[in-house]
């Protein structure tokens, strides 16, 4: 009995455009060949407008020059544009890049007046920051100590970070690009044990005590929960 033979590109249109579905186990050179000879045979835009194409790869790594030959071959149909490249794959680099990210490195120091202190991911600092001081994350700030300095969380854009300090005094706080200079708080707030800063959803950034950051702030938890 005959079998049929599996398809390496699967070609399916939406109201978006085309989607590419590339098979990730063929080799790179049957791929390329199946995928000229379906964009022949098939007529996708009128000429007029270009369509735009998704490819997904699934767990197929592309190097650049891969990527570049795929886009030649969908280029040459003129209707047809490449918009963008789903993969499951991630290079090296981008790896050690989503790590540093997400990481919480550990610093057990005093910052003092005019030192900086800066790390790509979460940060924390046992120890003080002296006014003067500035400590800056990508991610979140926890300060077991007294923060008295400048602390910017969220300096890369991320409004879901947090500053937390055991004790704040007189601090510059900043969350993306939100500033707040402790001495604008109620004097109510400034009393509070163990605070934290964060941006809430009207954008503002306020104080609010520790204890209510798992409600407000749940992805704080990166614990795998198991069965």
């Amino acid at each position: 009995m005959n079998r049929q033979k599996q398809q390496n590109v699967i070609i399916k249109g939406t109201k978006d455009g085309l989607t590419l579905h590339l098979d990730d186990t063929c080799s790179f050179q049957e791929l390329l060949s199946e995928l000229e000879v379906k964009l022949s045979t098939n007529q996708y835009g009128d000429d007029q407008q270009l369509v735009a194409v998704q490819l997904k790869v699934g767990n197929r790594y592309l190097t650049f020059e891969q990527e570049e030959q795929l886009k030649e071959v969908i280029r040459r149909k003129k209707d047809l544009v490449v918009e963008t490249i789903d993969c499951n794959v991630v290079s090296k680099e981008e790896a050690l890049r989503l790590k540093e990210e997400n990481e919480l490195l550990s610093v057990a120091r005093i910052v003092r007046s005019g030192q900086v202190l800066q790390v790509k991911g979460d940060l924390l600092l046992i120890g003080d920051v002296n006014p003067g001081g500035t400590v800056i994350a990508g991610g979140n700030i926890f300060i077991l100590g007294a923060l008295r300095g400048i602390a910017h969380a969220g300096c890369e854009g991320n409004a879901q970070a947090v500053i937390g300090a055991s004790v704040m005094d007189n601090a510059q706080l900043r969350i993306n690009d939100i500033v707040l200079h402790q001495t604008e708080v109620d004097r109510h707030n400034e009393e509070l044990p163990m605070q934290c800063a964060y941006l809430d959803e009207n954008g503002q950034l306020v104080l609010e005590r520790v204890q209510s950051m798992p409600h407000l702030r749940p992805n704080l938890t990166r614990l795998e929960r198991r069965n």
